[in-house]
């Protein structure tokens, strides 16, 4: 009922904006002032900020801030922005509202990063006992395998958080900028020495990540939401997720009897959690083991209890944490 409701609105925001669209031209393409832009999420709006700079663009949210991403839901008047936009950045199967809305009002102005990046598919969200003898335990993995195959359904087969990946996050840069150009091609050079700079800039953290990370105690962090395994694959670490990339999963009680044998097989210090949502799983496991927690902030929005104050800042200081936490010198 939920999602053909939805589905209703998504439709009646399109229809109720046809006339506008058809009767008038789009903001970048004739208009005089710069192309307005929609991001569906927090580090696409960073990326087209970027891009456009200084000119008269504007970028407009999905995701409010403090808004969890995953389970997105739109409002009509957010809907119908998408058809008033000269560009819309989004990233399919990781929003299912917005793939929605942006298949309803016209996917001719939509630029989906996954067409132009290589998602990794979603990892194993934790490792088994092959030797495992106790009937139980199996059928509490079994239970686990489930709730692995529910992530990945909703989903789709990939993980969707490239952008904690420096490399990855230039390539969408550079993507957003041909777009741009395309649409507002009197200042596509602009956006094209705009994108340059914030490669170079995305370049130097990348460089910062290997060099602050090339020398650690220990390769292994633990984080209770199983959103950095693009992050740990750039820079040789091993992400143990608690309860796999559903941000509000829940981890069975054998999977957290596994994340204790983990911790202590690797000498962990720290339970990593996140900013938009409870550190009760960290807190709880740490308190059982004596260990630490800290904040590993997935960077799918920005609040003030934010480690930093945008991509780059809190970036550094995930860096800073993991530095901390695996003592690397």
């Amino acid at each position: 009922m939920k999602l053909s409701i939805r589905a209703s609105l998504v439709a009646a925001a399109a229809s109720a904006l046809v006339l506008t669209a058809c009767g008038s031209p789009s903001s970048g393409a004739a208009g005089g002032d710069g192309p307005t832009v929609t991001a569906a999420f927090y580090p696409l709006q960073w990326a087209t900020e970027r891009v456009l700079g200084d000119t008269a663009g504007s970028v407009e949210v999905l995701t409010k801030p403090g808004g969890e991403a995953h389970g997105l839901e739109l409002t009509p008047r957010q809907i119908a922005s998408l058809t008033e936009s000269d560009l819309v950045v989004y990233l399919d199967k990781f929003q299912p509202e917005v793939d929605s809305a942006v298949a309803q009002t016209g996917t001719e102005r939509a630029l989906d990063v996954a067409d132009v990046i290589t998602l990794a598919p979603i990892a194993e969200a934790h490792a088994h006992d092959e030797h495992a003898e106790d009937e139980h335990v199996e059928d509490e993995h079994a239970e686990e395998d489930a709730h692995a195959e529910e992530d990945a359904h909703d989903h789709g087969d990939f993980d969707p958080h490239f952008w904690l990946d420096p490399e990855r996050m230039g390539t969408v840069v550079e993507a957003i900028a041909e777009r741009l150009a395309e649409v507002d091609a009197e200042h596509a050079e602009t956006y094209r020495a705009n994108a340059a700079a914030a490669v170079a800039e995305l370049e130097a953290l990348d460089q910062e990540y290997r060099d602050g990370l090339a020398e650690c105690q220990r390769r292994e962090f633990i984080t209770t939401h199983a959103a950095f395994q693009y992050l740990a694959d750039r820079y040789d670490l091993e992400e143990i997720g608690i309860s796999g990339i559903n941000p509000d999963g829940e981890p069975s009680p054998a999977r957290i009897a596994e994340v204790h044998e983990e911790a202590e097989r690797h000498g962990v210090t720290t339970i990593f959690f996140e900013t938009l949502t409870s550190d009760a799983v960290a807190r709880s496991i740490a308190g059982d083991l004596g260990l630490k927690t800290a904040v590993l902030d997935p960077l799918e929005g920005v609040t003030d209890d934010s480690p930093g104050e945008d991509y780059p800042s809190i970036m550094r200081a995930n860096l800073e944490a993991l530095r901390s936490a695996n003592e690397c010198n």
